[in-house]
């Protein structure tokens, strides 16, 4: 199936990650488990649903369909489709009454977080969250560690405005551990960034 932005750019789905290892809590070893941290954070927040702690939920992007092909009567298949808008984040909800909102993204560049991975609609998009006084975050994994860290939102602004000023172009792990919030992965939930905002 072709899938395109709406400017017109061919869509790539991201390659799944296979190679994650997660740490087993009975014996300390590490099993392969090939969980992306898409998968993970949407186990952490339906664990987070089922536990009234709090209801985010992944944004579905909307889809404009433009060609289907119907091979038999019980089947269609999509041909081609275009993104109707850019995305915004990945994630929103509500957490004790307040919104939350958040970008989740993973690297396997083991020292610096790449800033082409953000777009310039979505850091508008956390800024305006930001003044209405919401929470705002990105979820930041390095894959070749299995390193997770909570970063505000506030922060990747300045980052951001970095290297729109001619700066270096990415975030060093460096900047993330002194600035962002790790958070070890667990069982359940995988990835408890609640326990973060609570902290902040």
């Amino acid at each position: 199936m072709n899938l395109n932005y709406p400017n017109g750019k061919k869509y790539k789905p991201k390659e799944p990650v296979t190679d994650i290892k997660v740490k087993n809590k009975k014996n300390g070893s590490y099993s392969n488990r090939g969980m992306t941290l898409e998968e993970d954070l949407n186990e952490t927040n339906e664990f987070y649903r089922e536990r009234k702690i709090a209801v985010i939920h992944k944004k579905p992007t909307p889809v404009q369909i433009v060609q289907v092909d119907y091979p038999n009567r019980s089947a269609a298949v999509i041909k081609e489709a275009y993104f109707k808008l850019a995305s915004t984040t990945d994630y929103n909800g509500v957490y004790k009454g307040k919104y939350i909102d958040f970008e989740a993204k993973e690297t396997q560049n083991p020292t610096s977080f790449p800033l082409k991975n953000f777009h310039q609609h979505q850091v508008q998009h956390m800024e305006e969250v930001m003044d209405q006084g919401g929470i705002c975050f990105v979820i930041l994994r390095f894959t070749r560690f299995e390193h997770v860290y909570l970063l505000e939102a506030k922060h990747l602004l300045v980052y951001w405005e970095r290297m729109m000023n001619g700066g270096r172009k990415s975030i060093t792990k460096e900047e993330i551990e002194l600035k962002g919030h790790h958070i070890p992965l667990g069982f359940q939930p995988r990835i408890d960034y609640i326990k973060i905002i609570d902290t902040l």
